[in-house]
Order: structure tokens, then sequence, then C-alpha cells
């Protein structure tokens, strides 16, 4: 109120009044500022969180957003603040009983991971043999959030099939999939392997059955360390770093971004190691070779 009404020549008048030190209202004020920056970050990070509470059609808890958030972003939240603030906006895991025949289902599907058959051999030079593949979320504009889902190829890098989408459902990873087998055309290489973290998506049995009918065998990072993905993290960097994404004002836009960049990435973009050409260039010189 002193700072609403201009009364600060009745400061000590209205602390009194209101038994409140000088002291304490003035630290007051100058924790303002601070408490507007914090109230903020709850605020983004509330948008977050509630993107992928949303995506799982408020069925989820604190730790399972906890994990999810976990394979996308670099610096995770803590899952403490992540309950603090499904708290503070007021919005709760729903509670249902437990389906038994439901139950048993999953119980005979169950998520599987599987060897990590890659162990890091990145330097391959037979295009189509090592593929990568692996999310990123993308904000933009109005605290919209995409996720990208790509699948690299380890010789040539190039990007060979992509999906940008609103949700993390599986349909991000089955219409990736799809693309893929479009663009290998039947051309798979006998030892082709697809190679991932061991997030939900790649450990899902229809995941898992679809990379079989393709004929792919799969491969898996070990538990939270990303450096046996490099090559995947090391294109999403550049992405982000090269893409002006969070200046999309709608996700059609944010699509034109994306399409544009991975269009150039594959024909323009020239690379030290892969003698100075872009991918495609440089998958056609191996073919040759």
């Amino acid at each position: 109120m002193i700072r609403q009404y201009q009364l600060q020549n009745k400061t000590s008048y209205l602390c009194e009044l209101t038994s409140v030190s000088r002291s304490g209202y003035y630290k007051w004020l100058q924790t303002t500022e601070k408490r507007a920056i914090s109230e903020e970050q709850d605020y983004q990070d509330y948008l977050l969180v509630k993107r992928v509470y949303d995506a799982h059609r408020g069925k989820s808890g604190y730790r399972v957003l906890y994990m999810e958030l976990a394979e996308l972003l670099e610096v995770p939240i803590n899952h403490k603040k992540i309950l603090r603030i499904m708290r503070k906006y007021n919005f709760f895991a729903k509670v249902r009983r437990v389906n038994p025949y439901r139950q048993l289902a999953k119980a005979t599907q169950a998520h599987k991971t599987v060897p990590n058959i890659l162990n890091r051999q990145f330097d391959q030079d037979e295009p189509g043999k090592v593929l990568l593949t692996d999310i990123t979320y993308l904000p933009h504009r109005n605290g919209q959030i995409a996720y990208l889902s790509c699948v690299k190829d380890v010789a040539t890098r190039e990007i060979l099939a992509y999906e940008l989408s609103t949700s993390l459902k599986m349909v991000i990873v089955e219409h990736t999939l799809q693309k893929l087998e479009e663009a290998l055309a039947g051309n798979v290489h006998p030892e082709a392997m697809i190679h991932s973290d061991q997030g939900f998506h790649y450990t899902h049995p229809d995941y898992q059955e679809r990379v079989k009918e393709i004929g792919l065998t799969q491969s898996m990072s070990r538990r939270g360390n990303c450096l046996d993905n490099a090559p995947m993290e090391s294109f999403f960097g550049h992405l982000k770093d090269e893409v002006d994404y969070r200046d999309a004002q709608n996700l059609e836009e944010l699509k034109q971004m994306i399409g544009n960049y991975i269009d150039y990435y594959n024909s323009e973009r020239k690379q030290w190691d892969l003698k100075k050409m872009a991918p495609e260039a440089y998958r056609n010189h191996l073919i040759a070779a």
C-alpha cells in the first residue's frame, strides 16, 4: 500500500499501524524483483510440465513426469520442484482403480531394453548400416512445445527421417519409422541396426516389433549415458544453435523452419569430417567408392 499510493513519507506510521518493522518492509521491497523472476520461472516450468501431463491425459504423477522430462531436457527439473508446481497450479494425477485384465495385458507386453550393440562405434563407412534415433523438445512462442523425432545415418550424417509433433504419444516414433521405411525403399543393409536411448518409446513392444518388420536390429544406450548416442545429440545441438525455433508463432511455422533446415543440412551444409562435403554428396561418394 505504501508503494502503491506513494505514501513514503508515512512509512513509519503505516509500518507501526500494521505491526511491520521498517527494515522488514524495505527488505521486502528489495526482494520484489527476485520474487517476480522466481514466479516467471515457475510459470515457464509449469507450461512445460503441464504439456507432458496433458499428453498423458492427466494420468501420470510427478515421478513419471520427472522421468519423461529427464529424457527431453538437458538440465532436468528436480522431481521435488515438479511436485511443488503441481500443487501450486492445482493439477494432479487422476487416480483410478486398477483393471485386472488391463494389468494382465501389460504384464504380457512389458517394455524391454536391449543390449548396447553399437557401443559407440560411430566410425562407419557403409551408408544405412548404423542408424541413430532420438527425440528432442522445441519450445516456441506462447509457451507451446513441439517434439522432434529424427533418424540419422552414422556414416553419412544424413537425416533420413523425421517427425515433428505436439504430442509425445507413440505415434511420433511410429510416423518416424514409417518415413524411414519409405526413405530406405527396400534397400535395407543386411547388418542394419537402429540405436536409441532407453526411452519408453523405444522399449515399447509395438516399436520393437515394427523395427523387426523393417529388418533392423535394435541397440540401446546405457541408462543415463548420452555419449552413447553422441552424433544424434550433436545434430540436435547444431539445429538449436542455427534455427530460430523459439520465434515460431505456431506449429506450421515451426515445421517450415525445421523442414528447411534439414533440407539444408542434408544437401548443402558441408562438414569437415565428410571430406568437406554435405551428407547427401558424401553418401554418393561412399557408394561410388
